[in-house]
């Protein structure tokens, strides 16, 4: 029973800390005039990142380093999947033109980046240095890019300043309040998320082994889509909530920062480096591949991700699921990759069928 109470309890936490941290997310960027799209690629992303970052470290310093990488490949395919799948049914999700232009294509190179390194079954500590030299390089071009958007900003305060000065003197005291209290909510928020995914986890974890299921099949699923909560509750009611930039770029940049940052942490700080599994080289890297792939054409298909595309996506991560099990129970005698190469079809040919058919529908009478 108790680790029933703690599934609710954390699930409870989780959600209630992502309202908070879009609200103040969302409210902060408005007032410094940073658009919400690099709010959600770096705050939020890596804020919400933080279980991945705990349970890999921890795997990769324990006995199952193994746990570490499963646990990284499987979020992002889950965030791809599942989370964009499920707000987009929520709400339609609009791609902004840099996300489409710039970060995703970004994504996919990472994504490339990392099945070479890992492709001799091993990251050593020589991977996790590069790997971390891509987050520096990625966090310097993100500086770079609020900067220019705080210029921007600062360009259009001086101007309302020069229109409405007396205003503005009276109204300056109320918004240094305001941005404290996002502060606080953006901190109160990132809390109930760490804090509540840790006792989903756990509690997911401990039901699961109690019911028998291998710890092969806990790793890539359970716990991959349990520390990956935080980014579902993020981008699910970033989406009910209008701010559609923050939940596309939730979920681009926390499939970075888990590649670039969390995978580069986990491998210098591994004994022995984070050992690359059969089926993870063999399955699970190229369904994330797919995954990553599958959201440009479907970004370009009109500019968003529609509730139809949504239920794609979700579908096809059941079909991933399923395989993942059978796999592990040794039902499935299909070779993993044709099985990795049948779950990425099928998406990718949806998304074909939205480019060749939605501007038909959008073409002006």
């Amino acid at each position: 029973m108790g680790a029933w109470l703690g599934l609710v309890a954390g699930l409870v936490l989780v959600v209630a800390g992502a309202d908070a941290l879009v609200r103040g997310a969302a409210r902060a960027a408005a007032a410094f005039g940073v658009p919400p799209l690099l709010v959600g690629l770096t705050v939020v992303a890596y804020g919400t990142s933080a279980p991945e970052l705990a349970v890999s470290l921890s795997a990769g310093a324990s006995a199952r380093p193994e746990l570490a990488l499963a646990n990284l490949v499987g979020s992002n395919v889950f965030n791809v999947l599942v989370i964009l799948g499920l707000a987009a049914l929520f709400a339609p999700i609009a791609a902004s033109a840099d996300v489409v232009r710039r970060e995703i294509p970004f994504m996919l190179l990472v994504t490339v980046g990392a099945m070479v390194l890992g492709a001799d079954a091993v990251f050593g500590r020589g991977d996790g240095l590069l790997l971390l030299a891509g987050l520096a390089a990625l966090t310097a071009g993100q500086v770079r890019a609020a900067r220019r958007a705080a210029r921007g900003a600062a360009r259009g305060a001086a101007h309302v300043r020069r229109d409405r000065h007396a205003h503005q003197s009276v109204a300056e005291p109320g918004r240094g309040r305001g941005l404290v209290r996002d502060a606080l909510l953006v901190v109160t928020g990132l809390t109930g998320l760490v804090i509540g995914a840790g006792w989903l986890v756990d509690a997911a974890v401990t039901i699961a082994l109690d019911l028998g299921v291998s710890e092969v099949v806990v790793g890539l699923t359970i716990v991959a889509a349990g520390t990956s909560l935080p980014e579902l509750a993020t981008s699910v009611v970033a989406a009910l909530r209008g701010q559609r930039d923050l939940a596309i770029g939730n979920v681009v940049g926390s499939n970075v920062f888990n590649l670039v940052g969390i995978l580069g942490l986990a491998s210098l700080t591994a004994p022995s480096g984070l050992p690359v599994a059969s089926q993870v080289l063999a399955l699970d890297a190229w369904v994330a591949l797919g995954a990553a792939a599958l959201l440009l054409p479907l970004a370009r298909s009109g500019g968003a991700l529609v509730r139809w595309e949504g239920a794609v996506l979700v579908v096809a991560y059941a079909v991933y699921l399923a395989a993942v099990v059978a796999i592990a129970l040794g039902r499935l005698d299909v070779p993993a990759v044709a099985v990795g190469a049948a779950i990425a079809a099928l998406p990718l040919l949806a998304a074909a069928v939205a480019i060749v058919r939605r501007p038909r529908r959008a073409r002006p009478r």
